[in-house]
C-alpha cells in the first residue's frame, strides 16, 4: 500500500503555510492523514467544510475521507469527479 504521511490542523485553521505544507507530502507520498484538533472545529458539519475547502483548493485529482475528526486525502494519477 505504501507509507501515510500525517499532519495535524490546529487552531489556526487552513493557512497558506499548511497548504503548502501539504502539497509538499504529496510530492512523496500518495496518501496523506491529517489529524483535525478540536480546538479548530466543533463538530463534525464544520468538519466536512473543512474538507471541501481543501479539496477545492488541492485540485481535482484528490478525493477525501472523513473518519472521526481524521480526514485521509488521496492522490490520484487521473483527475476524479
Amino acid at each position: 500500500m505504501g507509507r501515510i504521511g500525517s499532519i495535524q490542523l490546529g487552531k489556526q485553521g487552513l493557512t497558506e503555510n499548511f497548504l503548502k505544507t501539504l502539497q509538499d507530502h504529496f510530492k512523496k507520498l500518495s496518501n496523506v492523514k491529517i489529524s483535525v484538533l478540536k480546538s479548530c472545529c466543533r463538530d463534525k458539519k464544520e468538519l466536512e467544510k473543512i474538507s471541501e475547502e481543501i479539496l477545492e483548493k488541492l485540485g481535482k485529482y484528490y478525493t477525501a475521507r472523513n473518519i472521526g475528526y481524521t480526514i485521509i486525502l488521496k492522490k490520484w494519477r487521473k483527475a476524479r469527479k
